[in-house]
């Protein structure tokens, strides 16, 4: 993986065309439409039918046989943003990240590795509370909602995100107020909690209502210090943050009321491809920088989305160009369906070693494995042991879970043939799996 050769100005650069107009189903939207954040809610696409209707022509018998075949096998709903629709090169859409990312097909699923797990990082097991993870000693992760404005192909919480699907069957809660009193009640006891990440779902699904008694009830906890609001919205609906005033009114209000205790309310957002990010982007970040509010990003390494160093540098700088911090970029979760995106381990630390240095270091994202079975986020290279050959890496955690071990597993199909095959036999699998962890001492 060499380091690929960048146009240093063309980070700075963003499409402002009618991009939606190549839409045959959109080709009659004018501008002032588009940028409403009511019009994209309503036309957002979320059937198969609906995909047919709007592509139009672009509609090809192939791609919709592919699209359809990928619906059956998915375990997450379809829902896409016009804005990011719209986006997607229809003129090859099989080698386009961002379909890559919302629209799945077929052709593109692999077996899930036969360690794969729907829940791969135990949020389930350390919920104290409904709604909420407690896994670190001063941070909690809440989950008010499962609805998100987007549903991504490679979401780590498909067990629960986006309603049933024909592959699995989900309780979908919704935004639901009733537990909510619960988290807060749990948290008034736990003194050591000073950190809470609200997400779902997506918190750009709350009502301003909603958001702003979140985070005001959360905000009044005396030890609290600071909370993140998590949303891939400004990645894939930013018209939300440039037409919703009530919204970001709600948002406002909560960001002074604790910057007046002294206290830290951002945003944490989820970019994952420099196509993404347009002058709509550009705009939404503006206003967000004006009232003061810091955004960070957290991206997932995904095979041809962002694999690359040239894309990966190029979202970097695309970010911090628009006072967005790049601060995660995350190995693939373990979750079903997903097995396609994942990349092996030791090409994310060679993804990093190239990326560190094309910018300042605080704007330069850690890499990181969030190990499954709940150890927490890791840097990717303080593995204790890496068996490449197997594809298998083994992990401590020392402060939060001191007793355990944990394994993270590279796809099978980027293995040697001969490994493939011990893979796909169970009593070889765990020969693999033990010897690994021999190297490392309990």
């Amino acid at each position: 993986m060499g380091v690929a050769k960048i146009k240093e100005l063309e980070h700075r650069l963003f499409r402002d065309d009618e991009f939606w107009k190549k839409i045959p189903g959109w080709a009659a939207v004018d501008r002032e439409t588009f940028r409403e954040h009511t019009w994209q809610l309503r036309n957002s696409i979320r059937k198969f039918d609906q995909v047919k209707s709007v592509l139009g022509k672009l509609a090809t018998p192939e791609l919709m046989s592919d699209i359809e075949a990928g619906l059956k096998r998915t375990p997450m709903n379809i829902r896409i943003t016009p804005y990011i629709f719209s986006l997607i090169n229809w003129e090859d859409p099989w080698n386009d990240p961002l379909r890559k990312q919302f629209l799945p097909m077929g052709s593109q699923f692999l077996d899930d590795h036969p360690m794969h797990q729907a829940d791969s990082l135990s949020e389930d097991e350390d919920s104290p509370v409904k709604l909420l993870t407690h896994r670190y000693p001063d941070k909690v992760l809440f989950l008010p909602t499962t609805i998100c404005p987007v549903y991504c192909s490679y979401c780590t919480r498909s067990r629960i995100i986006g309603g049933s699907t024909e592959s699995v069957a989900k309780d979908s809660y919704g935004a639901n107020k009733k537990y909510w009193d619960d988290v807060f009640d749990y948290l008034r006891t736990q003194p050591k909690v000073e950190d809470v990440v609200i997400s779902g779902g997506d918190s750009y699904m709350l009502t301003p209502d909603q958001l702003e008694y979140i985070g005001m009830e959360l905000l009044k906890i005396p030890h609290i210090r600071r909370i993140r609001y998590a949303t891939k919205g400004i990645a894939i609906f930013p018209q939300k943050i440039i037409t919703d005033g009530e919204w970001m009114m709600a948002l406002s209000k909560v960001h002074q009321f604790g910057k007046s205790y002294g206290k830290q309310v951002v945003i944490h957002t989820h970019f994952s491809s420099p196509l993404e990010i347009t002058k709509w982007s550009q705009r939404a970040m503006e206003r967000l920088f004006h009232e003061g509010i810091t955004v960070r990003n957290q991206a997932v390494l995904q095979v041809g989305v962002n694999d690359s160093v040239e894309v990966m540098i190029q979202l970097t700088r695309q970010l911090s160009f628009l006072n967005i911090q790049p601060y995660y970029v995350y190995m693939h979760d373990m979750v079903p369906g997903c097995e396609h995106f994942r990349t092996t381990l030791r090409e994310a630390i060679e993804l990093e070693k190239a990326v560190r240095g094309t910018t300042a270091g605080f704007n330069t994202p850690t890499f990181v494995c969030d190990l499954p079975g709940g150890g927490g986020k890791r840097h990717v290279a303080s593995y204790e042991y890496y068996h490449e050959e197997y594809g298998i890496s083994v992990w401590k955690a020392p402060y939060v879970k001191p007793d355990q071990t944990f394994l993270y597993f590279d796809p099978i199909h980027k293995l040697a043939p001969e490994i493939q095959k011990r893979w796909h036999d169970e009593s070889e699998r765990n020969k693999m799996i033990e010897e690994a962890k021999s190297f490392v001492k309990s």
